[in-house]
């Protein structure tokens, strides 16, 4: 120990300070500072829309970015650095190119689901292989910045990750081509992480039919037995079902099956552009009675049927805010499909925009509804929150009540003539 001699009691003050200059400093640095972010959202964000998206989580219900490192850099991470802005980058300067970490940043995301999509190509052949594939790289993705990401399973992770400053990255499977009718591979997609399946995507499944219908592969409409079994272990897992880009069929047979709240991780309203992967007002209504939520998507081919007019943010509002007339304001959310496409509406060109939805809905034009804050929080991610702590009690009560994993097989006679890659027994 020291004793209190001239050189000790100065180097002691010094420390001091060096400790009051820390408590101070330390907090601020550890703060994100959005503001050197604003440049790449295209203009400034208002001060009362960052301050709603600092106060609770914006959850996109629906990114593609694995898909275009699967064809840009086969999955090889190196080739990118996500660090950047990235927008004139030579690998990652393509038409459906709209994600990076400092655009994320700057779009306030708190939450990401991020997708792991393979072809329609791949049903019936090496669907389970690839879907595998895009696990591990999604995975390793998270982890290579985890200064910013945070890989998370739980409602309350969700929440955790934000409160930390980083950006909560979930799994999702988007197509039921990826278990190959096999409930077990659904379960180990729910072991990896994964936290929502899209029932199909477009391709219909032996069990459950997609939009538009694929008479090729399944002659029953909607959701065969099978398929309401595939339903029912999602809620005993704790595995959230998704229903953008099944049949309207499947949409109700999933709701009249389903024992915990459904989403539309990307999809819109039929009523305002009537394109068939969009969400028809029974269904709307539906959701609502059943507690679920439907997450919006900014795809120019599905919010503006009216192609002599340009799609813009006012089209997407028009889109929230009918789901909010129908179904209501608990059951509305954001999906935007940001690199899952290659056309979007004017002021919504990457994932820096998402605060300007959230300024037009601060500012309503007439006859619009009106967003007080609690509204707009429900809109960003409360909404899923919501819906995903529900899905969880779900799946805690039929735990609670026994319910085992469901040993059903597909029936042979179900998968018609598409039995080349599979053995007896």
């Amino acid at each position: 120990m020291c004793k209190a001699s001239k050189p000790c009691v100065m180097a002691a003050t010094v420390v001091g300070l060096l400790v009051i200059i820390l408590v101070i400093a330390l907090p601020i640095a550890l703060q994100d500072d959005y503001s050197t972010y604003e440049s790449l959202a295209g203009r400034p964000v208002p001060p009362q829309v960052a301050a709603l998206l600092k106060s609770s989580p914006l959850i996109d219900g629906h990114n593609d970015l694995p898909h275009n490192l699967r064809l840009l850099t086969h999955n090889q991470l190196s080739a990118v650095d996500f660090r950047r802005n990235l927008r004139t980058d030579a690998v990652w300067n393509c038409s459906s190119c709209f994600t990076d970490i400092p655009r994320l940043r700057a779009g306030f995301v708190g939450a990401q689901f991020w997708v792991a999509y393979v072809d329609c190509k791949a049903q019936f052949e090496d669907a389970v292989e690839k879907t595998l594939e895009q696990i591990d790289v999604i995975k390793r993705f998270i982890k290579q910045y985890s200064k910013d990401l945070q890989f998370v399973k739980t409602a309350n992770g969700i929440e955790e990750s934000f409160r930390k400053g980083q950006i909560a990255s979930l799994l999702c499977v988007e197509g039921g081509h990826s278990i190959d009718s096999r409930l077990a591979v659904l379960r180990l997609y729910y072991e990896l992480g994964v936290r929502y399946m899209t029932l199909t995507h477009s391709c219909s499944t032996p069990w459950a039919t997609a939009s538009p219908e694929d008479k090729e592969v399944l002659t029953v409409k909607g959701l065969t037995d099978f398929g309401k079994v595939v339903v029912q272990e999602m809620n005993r897992l704790g595995m959230m079902v998704d229903l953008s880009h099944v049949s309207h069929q499947t949409m109700l047979d999933a709701l009249n099956v389903t024992k915990a709240p459904v989403i539309f991780s990307h999809s819109s309203a039929w009523a305002i552009c009537n394109h068939h992967r969009n969400v028809h007002d029974d269904v709307l209504k539906l959701v609502a009675q059943n507690g679920g939520v439907v997450m919006v998507n900014f795809y120019t081919e599905f919010v503006q049927c009216n192609k002599t007019e340009p799609a813009t943010i006012d089209t997407v509002v028009d889109h929230i805010n009918h789901i909010r007339r129908v179904a209501g304001v608990d059951h509305v959310g954001i999906g935007a499909d940001y690199d899952g496409v290659d056309d979007m509406p004017l002021g919504l060109e990457d994932v820096a925009s998402y605060p300007f939805i959230f300024e037009r809905l601060m500012n309503p034009k007439p006859g619009e509804p009106t967003w007080n804050n609690t509204d707009l929080q429900k809109l960003a991610g409360r909404n899923l929150l919501r819906v995903l702590h529900k899905v969880e009690m779900v799946r805690d009560e039929m735990a609670k009540k026994g319910v085992k994993p469901y040993e059903n097989l597909i029936p042979p006679s179900d998968l018609g003539n598409n039995t080349n890659c599979r053995s007896d027994g």
